[in-house]
Parts: structure tokens; sequence; C-alpha cells
């Protein structure tokens, strides 16, 4: 099991590596979205909290 963690593993590093290397735009994309993800999750859990707190 731990040998199939690390396959895993290695396959989406190699994988991200190359989508990097042969589309940065892409990738910067990509990231970009995954950062506006996040803030937006962090947003609703502030806005969940300040809600709570009134």
């Amino acid at each position: 099991m731990v040998q199939a963690k690390k396959v895993a593993l290695y396959a989406i590093v190699v994988f991200v590596l190359y989508t990097i290397v042969t589309s940065p735009s892409r990738a910067a994309d990509l990231v970009q979205v995954g950062f506006e993800g996040i803030s937006s999750a962090a947003q609703g859990v502030g806005e969940f909290m300040t809600e709570l707190i009134n």
C-alpha cells in the first residue's frame, strides 16, 4: 500500500511538472483558480462565524 502511495505521488509530481513546462500560462490559470477557491472558502467561513456571533 505504501508503494502505491509513493507511485501515485510521483505520478502527480511528474504530471504537474510536465504541465508547467509545456503550458505555463495554463498552469498559472489553474493555480489562480485554486487560490480563488481557497479565498472564497475562507470568506464563507468568515461570514459564517460573523453571523454565528451576531
